[in-house]
């Protein structure tokens, strides 16, 4: 049985890239926010990489590339989020993702 779980290895991390759309109307909130955001991000357990860049084409569009230990310290950053003052600046920002790990 040890030789079993030993042979799993450890946990993947979790990578998530993708992008956000930010209405119009929102930009200057979102964008104030996002420092406070992503500074709080870094500070996590268990936060490998994160960052939110303002594409140079599109003002309203962020792209976004994170990169979490393990499927837990992702799920608890989810959680943190959606709790915090940055879930309520975003709730009309559109998200486009793709999770691996």
């Amino acid at each position: 049985m040890i030789e079993a779980f030993a042979s799993q290895g450890p946990m993947p991390k979790v990578i998530l890239k993708g992008f956000i759309l930010v209405p119009e109307s929102e930009l200057e909130l979102v964008k104030r926010e996002l420092v406070n955001h992503t500074r709080l991000t870094l500070e996590e357990v268990g936060c490998i990489t994160f960052s939110v860049i303002q594409n140079s084409e599109n003002p309203l569009r962020f792209d976004v590339y994170e990169e979490f230990l393990d499927r837990e310290s992702f799920e608890l950053h989810q959680r943190r989020v959606k709790a915090s003052h940055w879930g309520k600046v975003t709730v009309n920002v559109e998200r486009h993702y793709e999770i691996l790990g």
